[in-house]
């Protein structure tokens, strides 16, 4: 709450963050230049854990090349095919013929706490 000195008015209440908004701050914390489509490939992963790459690119709507991209940074550093920002949110394990896509801990964390901002969520007006 900021005194306005021009008008000298009083200070405004500030409103809570929104749960979009905080959502959205907790991936901004995790790296600032994250892109959008890999937190929607990590929100798409934490309601489907299990996808491959193509499903996760028909459920998102991204082209196959960019939810691979997307899959690719949310998996740990160092892990092969790793893409920066590579968040250690996700890991990719052998299914078949096929590499499927599955939280970390770290990920688990992270949803665990998008989850109890959505619960406590206000509105944006």
């Amino acid at each position: 709450m900021a005194y306005d000195a021009t008008t000298g008015a009083a200070p405004r209440r500030s409103r809570r963050r929104n749960a979009l908004l905080e959502a959205l701050e907790l991936f901004r914390a995790a790296d600032p230049n994250v892109r959008l489509s890999t937190v929607l490939a990590f929100l798409y992963l934490c309601e489907n854990e299990g996808f491959c790459i193509s499903e996760l690119a028909a459920a998102s709507g991204m082209t196959l090349a960019t939810a691979s991209r997307a899959s690719r940074s949310l998996i740990a550093p160092g892990a092969p095919g790793a893409l920066a920002p590579a968040l250690g949110l996700a890991e990719l394990r052998p299914l078949g013929k096929v590499r499927a896509l599955h939280l970390s801990p770290a990920g688990r964390d992270l949803r665990d706490r998008l989850d109890a901002t959505i619960v406590q969520a206000t509105t944006i007006i």
